[in-house]
Formats: C-alpha cells, sequence, structure tokens
C-alpha cells in the first residue's frame, strides 16, 4: 500500500459566522494527509517558504505522513484568506497569494514514483500531467480541478482526464466542465471525456458517485454545529483514497465504501477550525461515525402487499 499526495500547503485566515482564525494551517495537501494517515502511509509532494511554521506538521509526521517530498524555499508560503456567511456551502475569497506556490514545479523521489494510488490536488492540469509522467505505474489516479483550471487550460485538463481513474471535483465545476445544468448528466458527460468515475462533493448535501453506469449517493452526516469547512473537500478525498488503500482495492463496493468514509470524516473537519479536529482524531472514532453512518442510510424494502 501507498499512496501520495501532491497539492498545496498553505497558511489560511478564515472567518466564519462562529469565530475568526489568522495564519491557521491550510492547504490541499495538508487536509488530505491528515485524513488519509488515519488509513494508510502517505507521501506529501508540496512547497513552502521560509516563513512556514514546520512544528504545525508535527502531528503529520507522527502518524506516519512522509514529507521528505515538502521543498523549503525562500520566500514566503502560499495564503488564502476567505470568509464564510451562513451558507457555509461556499466561501468568499478576499485574498490569495500564491507566493512560492506559483512556480512550483513537482519533483517525485523514488518512493513517490512508486506510489500505488495518487491524489492530484488542485493545481495546474499542466503540472497534474508532470506527476503523472514521472510517476511508475500507478494503481488508481484521482484528481481534483477548479473553475479555474477549467476555463483556463482547458485542452490540457482534457487531455488528463483520459488517465484519471476517479475525477473528484464540486458540482458546480462539473457542470462548467460539461456544460450541463443537471449534476447527475455532468457526471456521465464527465466520463465521456475520459474519466472512468466521478465524485461530486457537494458540501452539506453529501456526495455523488458515477462509477460506470451506476450512481451512488451519500448524504452529509448531520451535525448540529459546523465551525469552519475549509478543506472539507480535500479530507473527504483523503478518507476516500485512504480506505481505498487500506483495502487495497478499487472495485464499485469499495469506491462506495470509500465515498461513505470520506463523507466521514470530512463531518468531523468541519466541528473545528482549521485541522484543529483532525489533530486529535482517532480512527476508532471515525470508525463507531462511520458504522453510524449505515444506520443512518438505512432502511427495509416495502412490504408485498403495499403496491
Amino acid at each position: 500500500m501507498s499512496l501520495l499526495v501532491v497539492g498545496s500547503v498553505a497558511l489560511d485566515s478564515v472567518e466564519t459566522p462562529f469565530g475568526k482564525r489568522d495564519n491557521v494551517l491550510g492547504g490541499s495537501a495538508t487536509y488530505f494527509s491528515a485524513a488519509a494517515s488515519l488509513l494508510t502511509k502517505v507521501d506529501v509532494v508540496g512547497v513552502v517558504g521560509e516563513d512556514f511554521p514546520h512544528g504545525q506538521l508535527d502531528f503529520l509526521e507522527a502518524r506516519g505522513v512522509r514529507l521528505d517530498g515538502l521543498e523549503r524555499v525562500p520566500g514566503r508560503t502560499f495564503r488564502w484568506k476567505g470568509r464564510y456567511g451562513f451558507d457555509l456551502n461556499a466561501a468568499e475569497t478576499l485574498d490569495t497569494q500564491l507566493n512560492v506556490f506559483e512556480s512550483f514545479q513537482p519533483k517525485l523521489d523514488e518512493q513517490a514514483r512508486k506510489a500505488e494510488r495518487i491524489f492530484l490536488g488542485n493545481i495546474d492540469p499542466e503540472l497534474q500531467m508532470r506527476v503523472l509522467e514521472q510517476a511508475e505505474r500507478p494503481k488508481l489516479v484521482c484528481a481534483d480541478t477548479m473553475n479555474f483550471w477549467i476555463s483556463g487550460k482547458r485542452q490540457a485538463l482534457l487531455k488528463l482526464l483520459p488517465r484519471v481513474d476517479v475525477l473528484m471535483v464540486n458540482d458546480g465545476e462539473v457542470r462548467q466542465l460539461a456544460g450541463e445544468s443537471n449534476v447527475l448528466k455532468a457526471a456521465h458527460a464527465a466520463k465521456r471525456m475520459g474519466a472512468k468515475a466521478v465524485v461530486v462533493k457537494r458540501g452539506e448535501y453529501g456526495a455523488l458517485l458515477v462509477d460506470g453506469e451506476e450512481s451512488f449517493f451519500a448524504p452529509a452526516f448531520p451535525l448540529a454545529d459546523v465551525i469552519d469547512p475549509t478543506g472539507a473537500g480535500d479530507t473527504f478525498a483523503g478518507g476516500f483514497l485512504g480506505l481505498l488503500d487500506r483495502l487495497d482495492a478499487s472495485d464499485p463496493a469499495a469506491l462506495r465504501q470509500a465515498t461513505v468514509m470520506g463523507s466521514t470524516i470530512a463531518s468531523f473537519t468541519v466541528e473545528q477550525f482549521s485541522l484543529d479536529r483532525l489533530r486529535s482524531l482517532e480512527l476508532s472514532q471515525v470508525r463507531k461515525r462511520f458504522d453510524a453512518f449505515r444506520g443512518l442510510t438505512h432502511f427495509e424494502p416495502l412490504p408485498d402487499h403495499v403496491g
């Protein structure tokens, strides 16, 4: 088993109706590895500046996350500032400073090149392709993208999709990519573009998996307190791929379990700011909520005399 994530390690400033935090740990690779490391070993490839407080990542190293591929270069770390209203599904971006991330060129060492499963975080699709060109024989490739790349680097993205086993996007992104208003139609259209399966992350409305001609929907776990949704999508991806790596499987049943696992771990992320909840999270707690998830969505068939 081996899992590689290539993406951002950042410092975030976030404001929600429930509080505000400045210069806290963030980034797609960080959230992903915090979730996935509950289930398997993870390699991180990314870049930070000389201002980055490396002690923030001690909890990841304690879980066995390998940070050899995290470069530290002169300059400032990637920073994002955002604000959420009471509709926690949408963030208002107040400031984005790419800093050292702007010139990021992913480099895979010998161990990273042998990864069996790869998550390509939300970076330029040309860089995502360069990662795959360095990889040897991955069993499964999962890629994220965003509106900026869908419109600005569409041809590079379309070239990448046939090499992607699971495309993981939100509902707005899959609609834009496919030119379809209906999410299910859009997911099937994305599959025709080359992705073997599509997962549509829908925030508090759950996640939709389209695999072959089959569809599977997992609701979001109901929570009374949602504090900060930042990173929930990358946490979902970490739980999803972490379980597939732990199971060493990608058959339809495993993909469905992975979708629920992604939703389960993401439900912990939003309970506190930044990665604070994930720092202390244990697999036993995840398993308990995963089992509760099964009970939440189980119901008996109708008796024969109805209908």
